[in-house]
């Protein structure tokens, strides 16, 4: 490996992305989750088929795809990545809370944690976006990595919530 140690800084102290080189290639799986917080009266709207704006989970599932496939133009550092699949799923746990489930992969020689991150994030954002003319105090909390697998850190599993 070119570095001896992992690092966003050189020799000078001036960040920089990663050099991953000499890193092997391996499969690697990320999920993240978020969680957005709405009235009763929202989430019927939503799940309904009544919103305005149509089907409120397609749009917010597609933008949290589009947004895993560009982490590396959002987050500064990031290393532009070739996905080999990226799911969002999205559901009503009760009357009041959505949870949005990300699940990206690849074969590669760095991780996709930022990459679920980021698609569980635009979604709850794209979602907000979408209802937020019939919810102002929608609330998208608890946005955290659930389990990664693979690559020389080994693998992470979330404590239970």
């Amino acid at each position: 490996m070119n570095d001896a140690v992992l690092t966003h800084l050189d020799s000078l102290g001036r960040a920089r992305m990663v050099d991953v080189t000499d890193k092997h290639v391996t499969f690697r799986e990320a999920v993240a989750e978020a969680w957005v917080h709405m009235r009763a009266e929202t989430a019927r709207l939503i799940v309904g088929g009544g919103h305005p704006k149509g089907d409120v989970f397609a749009v917010a599932r597609i933008a949290g795809i589009q947004a895993a496939k560009r982490t590396s133009e959002l987050i500064p550092l990031c290393h532009p990545l070739l996905l080999s699949s990226v799911v969002v799923e999205l559901s009503l746990e009760d009357e009041h809370r959505v949870r949005i489930v990300s699940r990206c992969k690849l074969a590669g020689q760095t991780g996709v944690e930022m990459e679920a991150l980021t698609a569980a994030s635009i979604a709850a954002l794209t979602l907000y976006d979408m209802c937020k003319a019939v919810d102002r105090s929608m609330q998208i909390e608890s946005v955290r990595l659930l389990r990664k697998s693979g690559g020389k850190s080994g693998d992470y599993q979330a404590p239970s919530a």
